[in-house]
């Protein structure tokens, strides 16, 4: 393949990237963690405040990065921002990881990397948070170019590859603190790669110099004594931007020990019982075989089948194999101690499956090639291509109805806690009841809930001035007689009796099985219908 057919090609794999990523991005309501980080964003665009928190929100680097993306598209407050300026965020760095693939091309080869991109590109799981304002889009963008910044120092050490590789490494820690799992995996995946390379198969010439894989022991040797420096110069650099961001630009130095504080937080939380706890296979059954009662099947085996031939091929490909063995090994370790140590964690989330799933892609791509390359004969070419384009097109046909026809339903297998589309009708009956009430956007507002089900609240209410937010009933003082009172069912019934009486109620549903209770005073529900007769 041409270097100009392979350049066509791979901004044709952008523009389908691109096609599930952009479209409709306030299409699904706010997920409640999406809105808790966007209203904690919300200090930083409009007082420049940030200060780190070790028990919630993860890393920085998120906020940071969020700011010049919503300044240009928004405005300076977060009342200006909508669903989609935020989520706009994720989407850039969910396609920057297609382009971050490009580091591998020197040992991949053009057929495999377009195949891995392909495979990225289509994912239903990588392409529904790419849409999700959390950090995990970004982190898995930081994570290939980590990955890809290890593999090419490793190759053929230079500062350089040092310097990147610190860079990513510490913008990594900067957004979530799993990264310190990613680390471990990646560096026992080094060490396993350097511990079975072959003679004759990872030396010079196969297909490149590979740095730490050539053989001799004089060679080894004089990789080892000269390039410590590198590994201290990657940690240092590393050191600086996780320092920079967590002392929030060395404004907040208590932030770096809370970074380390932090991680006792999460040791803890590890090991919950409560919904979040799942079986060691749920990651996997995710991504293969996830069917809920009257919906269809979704799954991602495709993936997951080539990603283990790519993985079979690197421990017996022949010398005149498209791509490195020693790189397929590589991921391959990575791949399988990432989803290892993440299985083991008792506490699951779906997103927590792209770290390893980055790993799957890039191997099903090697897979994919490697079987094209098997097949020599125009008829078996032929039937791998028929069958590959059907499993990309199931792939996509997925990645369509997860992001378009699904983004909110339980039988998308990555919609979790996920608020309910019902939800935004009583947003809208809200804003309706401030366009009646003479006070408008400055109507006094009472939500009465616990944390769990006030969220997305804030983030959507965030033009009203007035909004005061308080767990309990008891808590709650009525004589003022709010326009708008919004009661969690349970804390509904523990409201003062004159609530039932005065006001008029609705019953919305913010999530599964989860409802909240809308409180109109009488008056201002009578002006209400008398504005809507009048249109």
């Amino acid at each position: 393949m041409t270097k100009k057919a392979f350049g066509w090609l791979f901004v044709l794999v952008l523009i389908v990237a691109s096609s599930f990523r952009l479209p409709e991005l306030g299409r699904r309501p706010m997920h409640h963690d999406e809105a808790n980080q966007a209203v904690k964003f919300g200090l930083l665009l409009e007082a420049g405040q940030y200060r780190y928190d070790p028990t919630d929100h993860h890393g920085p680097s998120l906020y940071y990065l969020s700011w010049p993306v919503a300044r240009l598209l928004g405005g300076k407050t977060l009342a200006s921002q909508s669903e989609s300026t935020i989520r706009a965020v994720p989407v850039l760095f969910g396609l920057g990881t297609v382009l971050l693939l490009l580091l591998f091309l020197p040992a991949l080869g053009h057929t495999a990397l377009l195949l891995s991109g392909l495979g990225l590109a289509l994912s239903p799981a990588m392409a529904y948070f790419s849409r999700f304002y959390i950090q995990e889009s970004l982190l898995v963008f930081f994570l290939a170019g980590f990955l890809g910044s290890v593999w090419r120092w490793a190759r053929r050490p230079s500062a350089g590859w040092a310097v990147s590789t610190g860079f990513f490494a510490g913008m990594m820690y900067a957004t979530k603190e799993t990264a310190v799992v990613l680390f471990v995996s990646t560096a026992a995946a080094l060490s396993l790669t350097f511990l079975t390379k072959r003679k004759g198969m990872d030396e010079p010439g196969y297909p490149v110099s590979v740095g730490l894989f050539d053989s001799g022991k004089k060679k080894e040797k004089a990789i080892g004594s000269r390039h410590w420096f590198h590994v201290v110069l990657a940690l240092g650099v590393a050191l600086f931007v996780s320092v920079l961001l967590f002392s929030s630009f060395f404004k907040h130095p208590q932030g770096i020990c809370d970074s380390v504080l932090s991680f006792k937080v999460y040791y803890v939380r590890a090991g919950e019982t409560t919904f979040h706890a799942q079986p060691w296979f749920s990651y996997f059954k995710l991504l293969a075989f996830f069917k809920t009662k009257g919906g269809h099947l979704w799954s991602e085996a495709f993936l997951l089948f080539l990603a283990l031939v790519g993985g079979g091929i690197s421990f017996w490909s022949r010398r005149e194999a498209p791509f490195e063995p020693s790189l397929l090994r590589f991921l391959f370790f990575y791949t399988f101690l990432t989803a290892a140590i993440l299985s083991f964690i008792r506490y699951k989330t779906p997103w927590n499956v792209l770290p390893f799933h980055l790993g799957v892609i890039l191997l099903a791509g090697a897979g994919a090639a490697g079987i094209l390359k098997a097949c020599s004969r125009r008829g078996a070419r032929l039937l791998a291509l028929l069958l590959l384009g059907a499993g990309f097109f199931h792939l996509g046909w997925q990645c369509y109805e997860a992001n378009f026809i699904f983004p909110a339903d339980p039988q998308n297998p990555y919609v979790y806690a996920q608020t309910s589309p019902n939800y935004l009708k009583l947003v809208a009956r809200v804003e309706e009841i401030a366009s009646t009430c003479a006070e408008g956007k400055r109507m006094l507002v009472k939500v009465v809930a616990s944390p769990y089900e006030t969220w997305p609240l804030p983030w959507s209410l965030r033009k009203f001035e007035r909004v005061g937010y308080w767990e309990r009933a008891a808590e709650v003082e009525l004589s003022d007689r709010p326009p708008v009172v919004i009661a969690s069912a349970e804390q509904a019934v523990e409201l003062p009796p004159a609530i039932h009486t005065l006001y008029i109620s609705e019953y919305y549903e913010l999530r599964p099985n989860v409802l909240l209770v809308l409180f109109v005073r009488s008056d201002i529900w009578q002006a209400y219908l008398r504005q809507r007769e009048g249109r």
